[in-house]
């Protein structure tokens, strides 16, 4: 995210991945489409005529007004997973899909942090320098007033990912991880 010059889209689903390697393609600038490992194999309605989703703009995968979780590749599915059982404790959550994280559509998540007062950014990746501290930053930054309480990351801990898929399960992010964070931010 950090090298100037290089867009980066990330999809969640196999109809955004369509939509935004077709946007990649067609943009006159290096675009780097990154495929999360995680979601190989994922099905999914993908229409067969041409549609483009464009660069930088995000995807609100679930409206909600109590906490906002911005949820990258493979970690979308599972927050809407903990956004289904938080609603069934009476806890509405917003999941916001960023689709393009660079071009990042900052305006999107802005406008629902201003709306929840809570966010939580959910990221397949390590917990240091991950697309999830460059948001939860940039929240930081720009809408501080907005929030009601302190912002939470969901990622990897820094340490290499194992080999046995049990201690694996510990590792990578899990739907219980980000329940676990939505009860934080409304703590």
């Amino acid at each position: 995210m950090n090298l100037a010059g290089l867009k980066i889209v990330m999809p969640s689903t196999p109809y955004d991945a369509k939509g935004l390697m077709l946007s990649a393609v067609r943009d006159p600038n290096p675009v780097v489409d990154l495929q999360d490992h995680v979601l190989g194999g994922t099905r999914g309605h993908v229409p067969a005529e041409d549609y483009a989703i464009p660069l930088g703009v995000a995807d609100v995968k679930r409206r909600g007004t109590d906490v906002t979780v911005v949820a990258i590749g493979a970690t979308v599915p599972k927050a809407l997973k903990a956004a289904e059982n938080a609603a069934a404790e009476g806890i509405s959550v917003e999941v916001i899909d960023p689709r393009t994280l660079v071009p990042l559509d900052l305006d999107t998540i802005l406008e629902s942090v201003s709306r929840t007062g809570r966010l939580v950014v959910v990221d397949n990746a390590r917990l240091t320098a991950s697309a999830a501290s460059e948001i939860l930053a940039s929240v930081v930054q720009q809408g501080f007033g907005s929030l009601k309480s302190a912002p939470v990351r969901v990622a990897w801990a820094d340490v290499p990912v194992p080999f046995s898929a049990p201690l694996e399960n510990r590792v990578v992010v899990q739907e219980a991880d980000i329940a676990a964070a939505i009860r934080t931010v409304l703590a």
